[in-house]
């Protein structure tokens, strides 16, 4: 995307680029120094400031207002020192061209969907995660979006129209970092886009197949969202052609009333953003694409590498269920009928898409404790007695052991689920006799799920019950055992357990 226009108000000789260093750790200054001592962009180096705590840092930025970055840590003479330089920075200063990236080294004391969200911080990054590669990266792409911001500042005669199109921008950008799934993503990207060129036409954006750093040539579009196509999840010739002009060019081009944007990442991904509005895209609206096209390639990476890891978490999470699930002797596919039943009713219940789905992919492990259980007491084909029992009842514990302790989502709320999925509303189950809403929704709906499951599936000790017969149970277990709005709602939306029941039936 061309910014000859303003490139060409450029000063003869730039100073360097200025990133301010906050940290009350004097290695992570000396670390940071060393591997980006010899970083320039534009043939401008690199100067450092340095602040050991929040109020240094807000007298750095009240003196130098050329700022480009800033490395802030959250934890220094507060547990949320940093959190305050960033609302100060931007609320109090007024300062929103400076690219603030936030470095922690407790994830915890800084959760990074409200942090990015809530303090309009430009990236976020665990001080584990920064190699030396990926510190360069993020310091090039934050200060070529500050460099950007600042080119479109010194344009004077454009200036009410810049920073008009630039609030929308940053507005847009905010919305998109929002979005956690890839689909929501991508339709939040179309959206942003047409509301920043107040466009109300076609659009498109693709995938593009195949291509990356060692695959070539490409295999094909793959549609993620789109907006006024006639055929779903197809490619006109004619965009197809435009497609295939930015991919060869691997830039973004703009042809009368067609802008194709081109967004790769480091990793070799590409994606293509399709717009044909009634009129011409102008040279102010093909410079705010160029500093939106940044935010929405770090963001779609970021999203990406996100969905990645959850996938791989919810796939060895699977594998782990089923090896319990074998050992056992659980009839075929169990924990991913109670995955699938469990998210239905999470919804149904009115919880969010985020929260379903972190239960469906954390219920495979509610049994896990069951590794540790003898064969004598797991595989025992008749009653247990009141020793072996006991025995078999610490596979709860056992679990919560195995998962407790991690910082991520689906493990903590596997541990939860692990320990509390026999507890019983009215304080009668194990091992902590909690009742009533004491005891996780999570493993509320795991227990109904669970009950549900076993009684329409045959056993070692029992074959598969009539449905009858299953309700009746249930309506019995209301509000002794089963919480009774999620035995309700189960009840009340039977042909969904029922169809679960039948997709993955006992292998």
């Amino acid at each position: 995307m061309p910014l000859k226009l303003l490139r060409e108000l450029d000063e003869p000789s730039q100073p360097p680029w200025k990133v301010l260093i906050v940290d009350d750790d004097a290695d992570i200054h000396q670390v940071t120094v060393l591997v980006l001592k010899r970083f320039k962009l534009d043939d401008r180096p690199l100067e450092f400031l340095h602040a050991y705590s929040g109020i240094e840092a807000k007298e750095k930025l009240s003196t130098h207002d050329d700022i480009a970055l800033i490395f802030l840590d959250v934890v220094m003479e507060t547990d949320d020192a940093g959190l305050e330089v960033a609302r100060w920075t931007r609320q109090d200063l007024g300062n929103h061209k400076t690219r603030i990236v936030l470095r922690t080294g407790q994830p915890g004391q800084a959760p990074e969907q409200s942090v990015v969200t809530d303090y309009d911080i430009n990236d976020y990054k665990e001080k584990t995660e920064l190699t030396s590669q990926k510190l360069f990266t993020t310091v090039l792409t934050a200060i070529r979006s500050y460099r950007d911001i600042m080119l479109i500042e010194h344009a004077r005669d454009l200036e009410t129209n810049y920073r008009l199109g630039l609030e929308r921008v940053i507005q847009s950008t905010s919305v998109i970092f929002q979005q956690h799934t890839l689909n929501t993503f991508s339709n939040g990207i179309l959206q942003q886009v047409l509301s920043l060129l107040r466009m109300n036409d076609q659009s498109m954006l693709v995938s593009v197949k195949g291509l990356t750093t060692i695959q070539q040539p490409h295999e094909g579009y793959r549609v993620l969202a789109h907006i006024g196509q006639d055929q779903e999840g197809t490619v006109d010739p004619a965009v197809r052609d435009y497609l295939d002009q930015a991919i060869a060019k691997k830039q973004s081009i703009i042809d009368g009333d067609i802008f194709v944007g081109y967004f790769a990442t480091s990793s070799g991904a590409v994606s293509l953003l399709y717009l044909k509005g009634a009129r011409k895209i102008t040279e102010l609206e093909s410079q705010l694409l160029t500093i939106f096209s940044y935010s929405v390639s770090l963001a779609f990476e970021n999203i990406s590498l996100s969905q990645e890891i959850i996938d791989t978490q919810g796939e060895l999470i699977y594998r782990l269920g089923d090896v319990v699930e074998s050992r056992s002797e659980e009839a075929g596919n169990h924990v991913r009928r109670m995955s699938e039943l469990s998210y239905e009713l999470c919804l149904l219940l009115g919880y969010s898409e985020e929260r379903a789905n972190l239960l469906r992919q954390a219920a495979p492990m509610h049994d896990i404790g069951k590794i540790a259980i003898p064969d004598s007491v797991l595989l025992k084909p008749g009653k247990l007695d009141a020793e072996e029992w006991e025995v078999m009842k610490t596979h709860s514990e056992i679990g919560h052991n195995i998962l407790a302790g991690s910082k991520r989502k689906i493990l903590q709320t596997a541990a939860t689920i692990a320990h509390q999925h026999h507890e019983k509303v009215d304080g009668s189950g194990y091992p902590l006799g909690l009742k009533g809403d004491e005891i996780s929704i999570e493993a509320r709906i795991i227990a109904v799920a669970d009950v549900f499951d076993a009684l329409t599936h045959e056993r070692c000790y029992k074959p598969a019950w009539p449905i009858e017969d299953v309700i009746k149970v249930l309506k019995e277990s209301r509000g002794n055992h089963l919480d009774t709005h999620i035995v309700d709602t189960l009840l009340d939306n039977l042909d969904v357990a029922l169809g679960i029941n039948e997709k993955y039936a006992t292998s």
